[in-house]
């Protein structure tokens, strides 16, 4: 097996530690101009964030991904508008709502 680097992707240096992070839930809607293995892969290898899936509604029609997604993230603003941009720039409709979860002690 061989791994090779995609050369179109670019790893966004991290000097954002200390930055306060939301948790928010994101959905995305795919329209096929991405795949949706290329949208995740992407949201974690080039922009550093961890997500969870806690929906997604995929289906494949000639190899193009169709349908909406909602991820569980927890970033920091700057992060989340460098993946907000790059969203707009594909194209993909994206909701974001905070995430509040009420904290029993």
């Amino acid at each position: 097996m061989m791994i090779t680097l995609n050369p179109t992707l670019q790893v966004i240096p991290n000097n954002t530690i200390g930055l306060p992070k939301k948790e928010l839930i994101l959905e995305i809607e795919l329209n096929g101009k991405m795949k949706f293995e290329h949208l995740m892969n992407t949201i974690y290898n080039q922009f550093g964030i961890c997500h969870r899936v806690l929906s997604a509604n995929v289906e494949y029609v000639n190899g193009n991904s169709f349908g909406s997604v909602q991820l569980y993230i927890n970033v920091n603003s700057e992060d989340y508008q460098q993946l907000e941009f790059y969203l707009n720039k594909n194209k993909l409709l994206s909701t974001m709502v905070e995430y509040n979860c009420r904290k029993y002690f």
